[in-house]
């Protein structure tokens, strides 16, 4: 008869997740899962096989949890330029207000990239948010354009931010936004 399992996949992924956000994702080995999990390697090796799929297994989560998210705020912001603002503003609480943690979190970013299955699901995420931003810019002339050169300028609003760190992230992003948008005036 099978042990009932202590923590549900949802707890254990997010326990992951935590770990990878915290340390890098070199950093989620089975020993490191076990430690801050409770639960012993050989489980954890049951429930995912590989120390690969564990951390794939728990990107995929993060990406549930993102989509999730973005899909909420793009259902709650007005669809005005500044309800765009909002939602990446929301987006970017995540973060945090540490500079060195918003580094660490980069690294994620390039297990995205190494995997097909987690670069597959950013591409789609890029997609989806795309299009909730184009629609704050429907009366627009090219409103999908207006939203992909407002999503590069979050992101490197993000990047700027982690250099200086002047403040909170979210005050930042939501200024530099503001004034990228008064300078091209959609």
């Amino acid at each position: 008869m099978p042990r009932r399992r202590t923590l549900s996949d949802e707890q254990l992924l997010a326990m992951v997740l935590a770990l990878i956000q915290a340390e890098g994702p070199d950093a989620a080995t089975f020993a490191a899962v076990a430690k801050a999990s409770g639960l012993s390697g050989s489980t954890l090796v049951q429930r995912f096989a590989t120390k690969a799929a564990m951390l794939r297994t728990a990107l995929l989560y993060a990406w549930d949890r993102l989509d999730a998210e973005t899909a909420r705020l793009a259902e709650t912001v007005p669809k005005t330029p500044k309800g765009a603002i909002t939602l990446l503003v929301g987006l970017s609480q995540d973060y945090g207000d540490n500079a060195a943690a918003y580094g660490e979190g980069l690294l994620v970013l390039r297990e995205d990239f190494r995997d097909p299955v987690l670069r597959a699901r950013g591409a789609a995420w890029g997609t989806a948010l795309t299009a909730a931003i184009a629609r704050c810019f429907g009366s627009a002339t090219a409103p999908e354009t207006i939203a992909r050169m407002l999503l590069s300028q979050w992101q490197g609003s993000l990047i700027w931010w982690g250099f200086g760190a002047e403040g909170p992230v979210a005050a930042y992003v939501e200024t530099e936004l503001r004034c990228f948008l008064a300078a091209i005036k959609p």
